[in-house]
């Protein structure tokens, strides 16, 4: 067994739990991490490691959220079990956008802009537009505050707003929380519903690499991916947690300075290694 290999797996296991939930971009870090901490695999099987350990990252949504995103629980009253199918059907609604227009372009949205100038552009956009925005919402009353102040056309604009993540380096999370606060959702309601949209996402993208690559690995691939996987829930939970608790009490302009200061380093490091 490839220790090497293994302990490879994990770090890219914790860059992915940690920045698919922050808004800072996981595609400007695993750029970044290519350079240093490449996976002796085949090419075919890191496109579809790098998709499939998201979903350990999905499953850590779903545990964390469990009582809440499950509208069968027999600790919900009638109307409770409703309001669930709702914060479902809002989900779904808002994944139609970028659903369609990632089917149908993904491929020539990655050929076209999946670069270090691309994503060094929208990580400081992006984070250039959250110090922006919280200076501007600095004493503003956000008016949507639970998911029952949510109508299904606010969710559908959320889900406009996801397609921004179709280019990289603009972050899912990113995109959606920023798109949710512009037209007056909590950061709380904003980040949970960023959480809940990937679940349907990345299980569909998951399955899809999974049909593509099939069903036929070695001892070896089976144990980085289940490392990468397992960690990635991991540390999903932890950071989850994290940012909740962290917006309780700040706002989102640490997560832009860091964009900003990350989508330099991306650029200066592949400009001068060019």
């Amino acid at each position: 067994m490839d220790f090497v290999e293994i302990i490879k797996a994990v770090i890219i296991g914790i860059i992915e739990g940690v920045t698919e939930w922050l808004p800072i971009s996981s595609t400007g870090h695993m750029i970044l991490a290519n350079e240093f901490i490449r996976l002796n695999m085949s090419a075919l099987f890191m496109e579809m490691f790098l998709v499939v350990i998201q979903l350990g990252a999905i499953l850590a949504v779903v545990f964390l959220y469990f009582h809440k995103l499950n509208p069968f629980s027999r600790k919900k009253s009638v109307l409770q079990k409703r309001e669930t199918y709702e914060i479902w059907f809002k989900v779904l609604i808002a994944c139609v956008p970028a659903g369609i227009i990632g089917f149908l372009f993904d491929d020539i949205l990655d050929k076209t802009f999946y670069n270090y100038v691309t994503v060094s552009i929208t990580l400081v956009f992006y984070g250039f537009l959250f110090i922006i925005m919280e200076n501007k919402n600095r004493h503003k009353s956000f008016s949507i505050k639970n998911f029952n102040d949510m109508s299904y056309k606010t969710a559908l604009i959320i889900g406009v707003f996801q397609l921004l993540a179709l280019i990289p380096g603009t972050s899912r999370s990113g995109a959606t929380i920023l798109g949710a606060m512009l037209i007056g959702t909590s950061r709380a309601v904003a980040a949970e519903f960023s959480f809940f949209l990937a679940i349907p996402v990345m299980f569909g993208a998951s399955a899809l690499k999974l049909f593509k690559f099939g069903l036929h690995f070695s001892s070896l691939e089976i144990t980085i991916l289940f490392t990468g996987l397992i960690t990635a829930f991991i540390v999903s939970v932890l950071a989850i947690k994290f940012l909740i608790g962290y917006i309780q009490k700040h706002d989102f302009k640490a997560f832009g300075y860091y964009r900003i200061i990350l989508g330099l380093v991306v650029f200066s490091y592949f400009l001068i290694s060019s």
